[in-house]
């Protein structure tokens, strides 16, 4: 076990290295969400309603239905429906509805919501250089697939 982790959670021993790698992906994980969550916060904003923005934003000037931003979300089992309704009620995003179920429309990112992401993008791209300044490219991939190899079916 690294020290760090040990240092972190104040335990020297663990049932398996399967049990300290989980751990230790778990603390990595809630490490990177509170920087982004301290970011977002500058901008009124949480992570995944940035997230949904950036969403949008890869398909301006065109949209999503909710179903499509649900699946490409990051963090799942958000109510995805009050997300939206959020963001609109700010004007970052405007939303067609088919009918009178809200269920049912599509989203897209005003230009409201574009300026804002041109304020916070270049903080997360700095965060994103602060996180990963320890590691290699040739790391970074190797986290990358390795954590592929953990989510993968």
């Amino acid at each position: 076990m690294g020290t760090t982790l040990e240092q972190r959670i104040k335990q020297t021993k663990f049932d398996s290295p399967q049990m300290e790698a989980v751990i230790n992906v778990m603390i990595a994980g809630d490490f990177l969400r509170e920087r982004a969550e301290k970011v977002c916060a500058e901008f009124d904003i949480t992570p995944i309603q940035f997230n949904v923005l950036r969403i949008l934003k890869g398909v301006y000037p065109g949209g999503h239905p909710r179903c499509e931003i649900i699946v490409r979300l990051i963090e799942r089992g958000t109510d995805v429906t009050r997300l939206i309704d959020r963001l609109e009620k700010r004007g970052l995003v405007e939303r067609s509805r088919d009918g009178d179920d809200r269920r049912h429309s599509h989203s897209r990112i005003t230009e409201a919501g574009i300026k804002l992401l041109e304020k916070v993008n270049p903080k997360m791209d700095a965060l994103q250089d602060i996180n990963l300044h320890n590691l290699t490219d040739e790391e970074c991939l190797e986290l990358s697939r390795l954590c592929e190899k953990l989510y993968s079916d």
